[in-house]
């Protein structure tokens, strides 16, 4: 059975119920503590092309952070609960015998995706370290990138 455009209208108007509208995805990230970097770069970016909207409702660190350099700032927004963290690229623990090994390279990699005002809060707060460096929401985050409107939390 093919439906065409004009039954679906039909069927919509007679189903009150029956939502046609185009479904909107939202990514809500409400604890990611990171991982591996290539796999952020590819998930942002497939964001980032579908034109989706990122809403930062709670923990966003390390590989979760590229979100800023990837996705357009103005489909990102943070409601009360965001905060953001920021640290030194490392090797995986697993391969150094759970040290905790910085990576020059990776951590350069991570500076050339973010925007200006992201690079600036990390200069003014002495670089990224080994440790994490936090920004909680206020007027910190949002010199970087716009509260959410209040239905999104």
């Amino acid at each position: 059975m093919r439906i065409t455009s004009a039954a679906l209208l039909l069927l919509s108007l007679s189903l009150p119920w029956l939502n046609v509208t185009p479904a909107r995805a939202d990514l809500h990230i409400t604890g990611d503590h990171g991982g591996y970097v290539e796999e952020y770069k590819a998930k942002y970016q497939r964001i980032r092309d579908r034109h989706e909207r990122v809403i930062i409702d709670g923990v966003c660190n390390s590989a979760c952070t590229l979100v800023f350099g990837i996705v357009p700032l103005n489909k990102i927004c943070v409601t009360p609960r965001a905060s953001v963290g920021f640290h030194q690229a490392y090797y995986d623990k697993a391969f150094t015998f759970g040290i905790k090994v910085t990576s020059v390279e990776g951590t350069a990699d991570l500076m050339s995706y973010y925007p200006d005002t992201v690079r600036d809060w990390i200069r003014r707060n002495g670089g990224l370290t080994t440790d994490m460096k936090k920004i909680k929401n206020g007027i910190d985050l949002w010199k970087i990138v716009d509260p959410c409107p209040q239905e999104f939390f």
